[in-house]
C-alpha cells in the first residue's frame, strides 16, 4: 500500500486506459499526455498543470508491477468488494468474505473486531497511539537527455507541496529513485513516507548514454575511411575533439576518446564514436570514371570474402 487516496483515485481513468492495459499500452498513454500537458508547452495553465501532476501520480503507480497489484486489490476492496454485516439474512458476503478474497485469509469463520482494526492499522497507517511511518508516494518526471547526463535538478508539485532533487548523473530512462522522507507525513510522531519517483529520459538525436560513456554516430567520407583522416567530434558540452581515424578503417569500428564521457562518482567515462562511411548522394563525371578506376584497381579484394565463408559454417 502506497496511498490511501489509492482508494478514491482511478489511475486508469486518468490515462486513459482500460484496466487490462499492457505495460507499453499505459507507458504510451502516459507519454502522450506528459508531452501535451507538460508545463513548458502550457505556461501558466492551471489546469494542466494539475492534469501533469496527476498524470505523473497514476503513471508512477501503474509502471511498477507491484504497485499496479496492489492498487488493483485496494481499488477492488474499496469499490468491488461491497461489505456488509455478517449474519443471517446479512446478504451476499461479509467483512471476513472480501478480506479472504483480497488477502488469502479464511481459517475459522471468525473475523474478530480487534483484528479488522489492525489490519486496517497496517493499511493505511492507523490502528493505535504508537508512531507509524507515513505512506510512501509513487511519482513520475521526464527530463531531457542532457539533464539527465548532467545530473540536473528537478522539482515537483506534489499535493503535499514542492519538491527538489538533483538526479544522479547518467540517470537511465525508468529508472526509479527513492526520496526518503519526502511521502506522507507520519502518524503520532513517526516518520515521514518516502516520494518513489520514476525517470523517463527523452532520446539526443546524436548522442546516447552507455554506464558513464557515452556514445556517439561519427558519419565519415569513403576517402576518409580508406586513406585515413583527423575528423572532429561533437563532445555534450558543446566543444569538438579530433579524432584519427585510421587507413582502412570500416563502418562499425569503434574510436575512443579518453575522459569525455559523464563525469559519475565512479568516476569520468569516455567518449566511444562508431564510425559510419557515408557515401556521397552525387557524384561528378570525373568522380565517376575516377572511381570506376579504383574499383577496377581492387577488384581483387572481395569485401564479403569472409561474410561468405562464415555463413557456410
Amino acid at each position: 500500500m502506497t496511498s490511501q487516496d489509492w482508494f478514491s483515485k482511478d489511475f486508469y481513468k486518468v490515462l486513459g486506459v482500460s484496466k487490462d492495459a499492457s505495460a507499453d499500452e499505459v507507458k504510451k498513454a502516459y507519454r502522450k499526455l506528459a508531452k501535451d500537458l507538460h508545463p513548458d508547452r502550457n505556461p501558466g495553465d492551471a489546469a494542466a498543470e494539475t492534469r501533469f501532476k496527476e498524470v505523473g501520480e497514476a503513471y508512477g503507480v501503474l509502471s511498477d508491477a507491484e504497485q499496479r497489484k496492489q492498487y488493483d486489490a485496494v481499488r477492488a476492496m474499496g469499490g468491488g468488494a461491497r461489505f456488509q454485516a455478517g449474519g443471517p439474512g446479512g446478504g451476499g458476503g461479509n467483512y471476513e468474505d472480501a478480506f479472504s478474497g483480497l488477502f488469502g485469509g479464511g481459517g475459522n469463520g471468525q473475523f474478530r473486531a480487534q483484528g479488522f482494526e489492525d489490519l486496517l492499522g497496517n493499511l493505511f497507517g492507523g490502528g493505535g497511539r504508537s508512531p507509524q511511518k507515513g505512506n510512501d508516494v509513487a511519482a513520475a518526471t521526464e527530463v531531457t537527455f542532457r539533464q539527465a547526463a548532467e545530473g540536473a535538478t528537478v522539482s515537483l508539485r506534489m499535493d503535499t507541496g514542492s519538491v527538489s532533487t538533483r538526479l544522479p548523473v547518467g540517470v537511465k530512462d525508468g529508472q526509479k529513485i527513492r526520496l526518503r522522507g519526502k511521502g506522507r507525513p507520519g502518524v503520532h510522531g513517526g516518520p515521514a513516507g518516502d516520494l518513489l519517483l520514476t525517470v523517463h529520459v527523452a532520446k539526443h538525436p546524436v548522442f546516447s548514454m552507455d554506464g558513464k560513456n557515452l556514445k556517439v554516430r561519427l558519419p565519415i567520407s569513403y576517402d576518409e575511411a580508406v586513406l585515413g583522416a583527423a575528423v572532429e567530434v561533437p563532445t555534450l558540452d558543446g566543444q569538438r575533439v579530433k579524432v584519427k581515424v585510421p587507413a582502412g578503417t570500416s563502418s562499425g569500428t569503434t574510436l575512443r576518446v579518453k575522459g569525455r564521457g559523464l563525469a559519475t562518482k565512479d568516476g569520468t567515462g569516455d567518449l566511444l564514436a562508431t564510425v559510419e562511411i557515408a557515401a556521397p548522394s552525387k557524384l561528378s563525371k570525373l568522380a565517376r570514371e575516377l572511381l570506376q578506376k579504383f574499383a577496377l584497381e581492387t577488384s581483387k579484394d572481395d569485401p564479403r570474402k569472409d561474410l561468405y565463408k562464415d555463413a557456410a559454417r
